[in-house]
């Protein structure tokens, strides 16, 4: 019920008293009463309260909480007549039981000590509220409910203070707006002096949920937000305390209207931002706590109520870490080095893998270049495979996969395969390392220089057409460029794939796969070949025309 919603006016109390419990006759109601008969069939029993015609009473009046009767035909009981049915009272014992109670209860009564019940409502008239304590019917006038018309009060549960007792005709009158205006003065009251000073003060947790828990300070509950309890940020409540913990808070505002004080833990302890720098610094080595797992990364509590993230990059040296719980474990402590302190975000960032053995140093340390090994494929990509030698992985390019340049890794391999490859990189620094497997075969191109060298005619094939020049196929796998210079006397435009080309060779390099021939040069070769040829057969002549004119002299 919200305050804004309680009726208050003003009504004539004694008039509303009269009529709440105005009887014919204020006594004369609650009779003696002989059972005359039981009839079980009709549920009812004839009673003789020395009027002309005797009562009826409803049969289960007479029975107890089992349904066994208690009463028998000829037993004295106390009725209160309740109406008539045609010309017969109608009376009722359990009023009886009732009406006794609340007199005996009015006997004792003492006008020196405060009385608070609750109860239920069980009635509403025009005056206000029956409210039902144990058995005790009390009056509640509407003006001291603090209850709203707008609703339905019927079984409400209501805790109230007797405001009045009146002997003389059975009454007792309670007030329930007497308890929360008490209760509004009270919290004012705390709420005053927790505001006043900013002061912290001592606080118990009654209850613990998803969003902060509520302690009791002096009497009153109040919320501390789940992002009020630490410096690290948000957090879960029920990982730090538990309910029944006797805490440091500090009050921060009250809402009147919605009648909720707002509490902060973090602001009645040290914030460590303030003196970040005497506490830690980038490169420290720290010991900390796991407290919260994720695929992205683990949080990590470095004390002084410091929270820290440490990336899933930061975790190991292996690249292929899929999620850090196959790692870490909750409550776990590890050693974390600071690698990032930002003061403006609050945020700290550390490294577990930066205090490991790195794996590259191992490597490099039992392997070099040219070394031939066994790896298994840990994963393919469109641009070649990463093979892991111990536990590092190295690229295999696609180039480095065959001397047929048509083959890929995801043609030839598949994830956990074996596979012998050779070491032709190692940049520590950069933590790369470069195989090949086509290293440990014969080179097409070496394999053609054992029967070519620069200055042989050979013809090939058009492959593919670039703007620096033409590749031409000599042999399976080994190709041979014709710089655009070179082409000479074929024009470039001219060149169509599939097209065959005399060249000379004029370059070869077989370490590195390079071969280079020019049609240009095929053509001044041709030329010098052909006068060659012309001068030894003019020679040729002279000497064998001097030797006969020798002869015949």
């Amino acid at each position: 019920m919200k305050f804004e919603d309680i009726e208050i006016e003003d009504v004539d109390f004694e008039a509303m008293l009269e009529e709440s419990f105005k009887k014919s006759d204020s006594k004369s109601d609650l009779v003696e009463g002989v059972i005359v008969k039981i009839v079980e069939e009709e549920e009812q029993a004839i009673i003789d309260i020395g009027r002309k015609n005797e009562a009826f009473l409803p049969i289960d009046q007479l029975k107890d909480e089992d349904g066994v009767m208690i009463f028998k035909e000829g037993d004295t009981i106390d009725v209160v007549v309740t109406g008539n049915r045609g010309e017969r009272p109608m009376v009722s014992h359990d009023m009886a039981k009732k009406r006794a109670a609340l007199n005996e209860f009015i006997t004792e009564y003492d006008d020196e000590q405060e009385y608070i019940i609750e109860g239920v409502v069980t009635k509403k008239n025009k005056g206000g509220y029956v409210v039902d304590c144990e058995g005790l019917e009390f009056f509640m006038p509407r003006t001291l409910s603090y209850l709203s018309s707008k609703i339905d009060a019927i079984g409400k549960k209501v805790k109230a203070v007797i405001v009045k007792v009146d002997k003389d005709k059975s009454s007792v009158v309670i007030s329930r707006k007497e308890l929360i205006e008490r209760d509004k003065a009270r919290v004012q009251e705390i709420v005053d002096k927790l505001l006043e000073n900013k002061d912290i003060v001592e606080g118990v947790i009654k209850k613990i949920t998803s969003y902060g828990m509520f302690v009791d300070v002096g009497g009153m509950d109040g919320l501390v937000h789940y992002s009020q309890i630490s410096h690290k940020g948000p957090v879960n409540p029920s990982k730090y305390f538990e309910e029944g913990d006797i805490i440091n808070v500090i009050a921060l505002d009250y809402d009147k209207k919605k009648r909720h004080l707002s509490l902060s833990v973090k602001d009645a302890n040290p914030d460590p931002w303030r003196d970040i720098d005497s506490i830690i610094g980038v490169g420290d080595t720290v010991t900390a706590t796991i407290s919260n797992i994720e695929p992205y990364g683990v949080f990590v509590d470095l004390g002084e109520d410091l929270e820290a993230f440490l990336h899933v990059s930061e975790v190991s040296w292996d690249k292929n870490v899929k999620h850090p719980k196959d790692y870490l474990t909750i409550n776990e402590e590890i050693n974390v080095e600071v690698i990032e302190i930002d003061k403006e975000g609050r945020r700290l960032r550390v490294s577990l893998k930066t205090l490991l053995p790195k794996p590259m140093d191992a490597f490099s340390q039992n392997y070099k270049v040219g070394d031939v090994v066994t790896g298994v494929v840990s994963s393919l990509t469109d641009f070649g495979a990463f093979i892991k030698i111990d536990s590092v992985e190295g690229l295999l390019h696609n180039q480095e996969i065959s001397w047929d340049k048509s083959q890929n890794a995801k043609d030839i391999l598949k994830s956990g395969d074996e596979v012998e490859v050779k070491i032709i990189k190692i940049d520590k620094d950069a933590g790369k390392i470069s195989l090949s497997k086509k290293a440990l075969e014969d080179s097409p191109v070496k394999a053609f220089t054992d029967t070519h060298k620069v200055g042989d005619i050979i013809t090939g094939t058009v492959k593919d057409q670039k703007d620096f020049g033409v590749f031409i196929s000599l042999v399976p796998n080994v190709d041979a460029l014709i710089r655009t210079e070179d082409l000479h006397p074929i024009k470039a435009d001219e060149i169509e794939k599939g097209q065959e080309i005399r060249a000379v060779i004029s370059f070869i390099d077989a370490n590195n796969d390079r071969i280079r021939v020019s049609v240009k040069r095929l053509e001044r070769q041709e030329e010098r070949e052909a006068m060659n040829q012309l001068n030894m057969d003019q020679d040729d002549s002279m000497t064998l025309g001097d030797a006969l004119q020798g002869k015949f002299k």
